[in-house]
């Protein structure tokens, strides 16, 4: 057994300590165990938050991404992420606290006062998050097998690290994933410091020189294409991630735990300070690109640890490996604890509405280790297409997006009949769009590049706006037709 498997299993054995101790002094009721009883302050919902923003992409995908793609890979920094739940989620919350609600579903159907469009909520976003879970899952098995120079295998890593998560999240909820997501953070803030730092002066005698190596080495690689991922290409998939990033049910639920506003919005204001680090794992791909010039295809996620392993002893590795295991561990958990939530209380509950609180309190219990054993299910046996899946997954939650603002403002012109039909005509065409591979250019071939280039899920998020208005708009001038022949029957009665 070398070095790197034993920071690994130490890792492994600190978050599971972290995590069951997490419920110590606290009654688990729903209530505490979904959202924390509400009491998270600013530097808990910081971790939290950024434990679900920044997982196995941040190890796997930013690296590669940055290795594969150069300049375009700036696409990872988007600023405008931060801005929109500064505005949205602190009356979100208000309302929340309000109505004692714990899901994003319960705040659909009691703001448009329908329990069928709570419903649809609730399976679009179990639907959306089982594929997320699974991308975790498999970022999981790459990262300790990387690590662990093939010693661990995946299979058993995965097993190991799901019942992991699943003991601390049956038994202490969003407590255990936000002290774990305290050591995650930690970890990650050194290892890729560490890491993007080290590197460029290792090989090249700094960032600087690495630069220029790299303008020598491949020119134009840092530069946005005029064509194809272009400009319009890049603002147009910061606005869907900007948009829909607070929409997935987890991140949304984990907004609910704060103690106040006030927190959320501090939250918001210094949560893109976590950004800073992403500039560090470009830093990692960059060196990659010089140093380990040959990875093709899926290869390249793993141009990090392949840097790694070639610069430092296995003990360091080991380190880097802990990280990246955390960075899929904290998000699982996040996601398995609102999936079993939302399947109790949103989905059981209206199939059985009569169902006591107390056994919807137990049912979301019993649904933690159901909902981890299908994402074990999907991890080993459906193959590469959970990718392609978690793409759809994105853009079907980001179709939430236009029904919520407007939910927001004082007077709602929306209906729960267009918001229902508006969500349902977006989420059927982003999974047309990605069954087909459509993308602007296929549906606008004649269109300018600056159209062409445009991610296609604007076309969705675009008609579902325009239909939801439009069903709004016929729905309410009937229901106020209705409403007015009642009160004139009334006066001539």
């Amino acid at each position: 057994m070398n070095s790197s498997i034993l920071m690994i299993i130490a890792t492994l054995v600190l978050s599971f300590y972290l995590g069951i101790r997490a419920k110590k002094g606290r009654e688990m009721k729903l209530e505490q165990w979904a959202v924390g009883g509400r009491n998270f302050g600013s530097v808990l919902m910081f971790v939290l938050m950024a434990g679900e923003m920044f997982s196995t992409f941040t190890f796997l995908g930013a690296s590669g991404a940055a290795y594969r793609l150069g300049g375009p890979s700036i696409y990872i920094f988007c600023a405008l992420t931060y801005v929109i739940p500064f505005w949205i989620l602190p009356p979100i919350w208000r309302y929340a606290k309000k109505h004692k609600l714990l899901t994003q579903s319960d705040f659909f159907a009691l703001k448009y006062n329908s329990k069928s469009l709570g419903l649809l909520v609730a399976c679009i976003g179990v639907l959306s998050m089982i594929p997320y879970i699974v991308l975790q899952l498999k970022g999981f098995q790459i990262i300790v097998s990387e690590a662990s120079y093939g010693m661990i295998s995946p299979t058993l890593a995965v097993w190991i690290g799901m019942i992991v998560v699943t003991v601390f999240v049956y038994v202490s909820g969003i407590h255990g994933s936000a002290w774990t997501a305290v050591l995650k953070d930690i970890l990650i803030l050194v290892v890729v410091l560490f890491l993007g730092i080290y590197l460029p002066f290792h090989y090249f005698g700094g960032i600087q020189p690495m630069f220029e190596t790299l303008d020598v080495t491949k020119p134009n690689f840092l530069l946005l294409p005029d064509e194809g991922m272009s400009i319009s290409w890049y603002i147009s998939l910061c606005l869907i991630i900007a948009l829909g990033q607070y929409m997935w049910p987890h991140c949304f639920g984990a907004s609910l735990s704060s103690e106040n506003a006030s927190a959320l919005r501090k939250n918001s204001a210094i949560l893109p300070l976590y950004q800073i680090i992403l500039v560090f794992i470009l830093f990692i791909g960059f060196t990659a690109v010089l140093q380990i010039p040959n990875l093709q295809g899926t290869d390249t996620d793993l141009s990090l640890f392949r840097v790694a392993k070639e610069a430092f002893p296995p003990w360091i590795v080991g380190i880097v490996g802990s990280a990246g295991l955390l960075a899929a561990l904290v998000p699982c958990s996040m996601l398995i604890l609102t999936a079993s939530t939302i399947l109790s209380k949103n989905i059981y509950k209206a199939v059985k509405p009569n169902t006591s609180n107390e056994k919807i309190a137990k049912l979301t219990r019993i649904f933690v280790p159901i909902i981890s054993l299908v994402s074990l299910f999907f991890t080993f046996f459906g193959g590469n297409t959970m990718i392609a899946l978690l793409t759809m997954a994105y853009s079907f939650v980001l179709q939430l997006f236009p029904p919520l603002v407007f939910s927001l403002l004082k007077k709602n012109p929306v209906s729960k009949e267009g918001a229902s039909v508006g969500m349902i005509v977006g989420v059927s065409l982003v999974a047309y769009f990605t069954l087909a591979e459509a993308t602007m250019a296929t549906l606008l071939p004649k269109a300018p590049h600056f159209i062409q280039d445009l991610d296609i899920g604007i076309v969705a998020i675009t008609l579902n706006l325009i239909v939801m208005l439009a069903i709004s708009a016929f729905t309410r001038k009937g229901q106020e037709a209705i409403q007015e022949e009642t009160v004139n029957q009334i006066i001539i009665s």
